[in-house]
């Protein structure tokens, strides 16, 4: 056992207390802006109760000999724990080290002091004293618990992040290296808007935890203003009990109290902050942005994760008993995958495909105004894509131009094209009302009008364009019935060897 150790204050229930509080394994860091803050918080503790040592010794030492005033030195004899804390340079303005300095050398005049207010110091001095020690010490647990949850909700997302970039990193890789099929999950594009979510959830999570700091930082001068105040009022106490039995010892007892009141209350916070300016957080900074970290991720700006064409488009329900468009967010991906989010926000979820479509295994339908067609088999593995299978998706642009902007692009990445035509596209309330007006029309029954074959107008199928030159069709158009209309131009075909790499 160390020297310091072994003449540590004799006080029972501060020991306990000390013991149990510096524990082996600190909670925080103690070059972290929490850990410093416990651990000044323990340093003010621990000046309490030097000075509940000194104020319980001074009880005891009056109604015996001046033999027992040198156990009273004794209690304040050694260095404050955690003293590099308050402020060890010599200035015009005194700070709690140089109060305990005073109060060290005052306390060597007060071997002859009466024993007449020892019932006094105890109901007062002592209780105020006590009670200050519990509050710094309850302050202390509530700040520690409230610090440690909000560092442990930053670790973790820390980790996760770490976890999706490497995540990132290695399909990135295996994408350019190889460029065998992905699974939707492992897209990396859909892997750099996984990244973006969780950096927005780290982001918001340090930036929580760095409120939090920021609010205890503010409190705790307030705590430390009162923590202060506190001292100096029950030091005015024990001067006021001891002034009016020895001059002397009055005058002692008010040197400590001149001394412990020239310590302006935030003098030793100011000291501190400037001293620990590196380590505790500047609230003149501005919070993390998505915008400045995203670039320093690795691959996020890879070619690999950027669309070739994405945007809002109209698709046309798989369920037939549905005749009416959903509007959702489309993209084509390097990776060769179409793929349809609810919106294009990766931070308010993590971005989950609803529908991918392996473009080198569709068959695209050259677009029709402002229509056009994909026929392929959805692999995100969802409970629709398994019961869906192989199905024609109905696509919808906002004009005829965006429509054959995506034609063009998915052309260039799919496997085959298939003719122009066009998914039959019903709407039972209006064809109901056809067929009866063409029953009043031709003296049918109603049960015979629905018999009747629907025209290319109802089915919006046309002519397969396989045969018919762009001449050709003008010429087909200009002859054939009303009821008929040309269809586009058939789209080329790209073979798979012509496709990007």
């Amino acid at each position: 056992m160390s020297p310091n150790a072994s003449a540590a204050p004799s006080r029972q229930t501060t020991m306990m207390s000390n013991a149990s509080d510096d524990t082996a394994v600190p909670e925080f860091d103690p070059n972290s802006t929490a850990g410093i803050l416990v651990q000044r918080l323990r340093a003010w503790k621990h000046a309490v109760a030097y000075l509940e040592d000194y104020v319980e010794a001074v009880e005891k030492i009056h109604h015996s000999q001046a033999k027992e005033y040198e156990k009273v030195l004794k209690t304040i004899s050694h260095p404050l724990r955690e003293g590099d804390h308050f402020s060890q340079h010599a200035t015009n303005v005194t700070g709690v080290a140089a109060m305990f300095e005073v109060l060290r050398v005052n306390t060597q005049g007060m071997i002859n002091s009466n024993l007449q207010t020892q019932k006094k110091l105890k109901e007062t001095v002592l209780h105020d004293l006590k009670g200050l020690h519990h509050e710094i010490k309850d302050y202390s647990k509530r700040l520690s618990h409230s610090l440690n949850k909000g560092a442990k909700a930053v670790e973790k997302s820390r980790n996760t992040t770490q976890k999706h970039i490497e995540l990132l990193a290695q399909h990135v890789t295996a994408f350019q290296t190889s460029g065998a099929d992905l699974n939707p999950a492992d897209d990396p594009y859909v892997l750099r808007q996984g990244v973006i979510y969780r950096l927005h959830n780290q982001i918001q999570d340090e930036n929580n935890h760095r409120t939090e700091l920021i609010t205890a930082q503010a409190q705790f001068m307030e705590f430390e203003v009162k923590v202060v105040k506190s001292i100096q009022k029950a030091m005015e106490d024990l001067n006021t009990l001891a002034g009016g039995h020895a001059e002397h010892i009055r005058g002692l007892y008010a040197q400590v109290l001149q001394t412990s009141q020239n310590i302006p209350p935030d003098f030793e916070w100011q000291e501190f902050r400037a001293r620990s300016a590196d380590v505790l957080v500047n609230e003149n900074e501005p919070p993390r942005e998505l915008g400045h970290l995203l670039p320093l991720v690795p691959n996020a700006d890879n070619p690999s994760t950027k669309a070739l064409i994405e945007g809002s488009l109209d698709r046309k329900s798989r369920n037939k008993l549905s005749w009416g468009y959903n509007t959702s967010y489309y993209v084509v991906t390097p990776a060769r995958y179409l793929h349809e989010f609810k919106d294009n926000d990766p931070k308010r979820k993590d971005p989950q495909p609803e529908l991918s479509i392996y473009l080198p295994d569709a068959i695209i339908g050259a677009p029709k105004e402002d229509r056009f067609n994909v026929k392929g088999k959805d692999k995100t593995k969802g409970i629709g894509s398994k019961l869906a299978g192989t199905s024609e998706l109905q696509f919808k642009a906002h004009s005829a131009a965006e429509a054959q902007k995506w034609f063009d692009v998915i052309s260039n990445v799919a496997g085959a094209i298939g003719p122009g035509e066009a998914t039959p596209v019903t709407t039972p309330t209006p064809d109901a009302e056809d067929k009866k007006l063409e029953a009043t029309a031709n003296n049918l029954t109603l049960n015979e009008a629905q018999t009747l074959p629907p025209s290319p107008h109802e089915t919006g199928v046309v002519a397969s364009p396989i045969n018919i030159s762009p001449v050709d069709t003008k010429a087909a158009g200009a002859a054939a019935p009303p009821a008929a209309t040309a269809a586009p131009p058939a789209a080329t075909v790209y073979e798979k060897s012509a496709l990007p790499k």
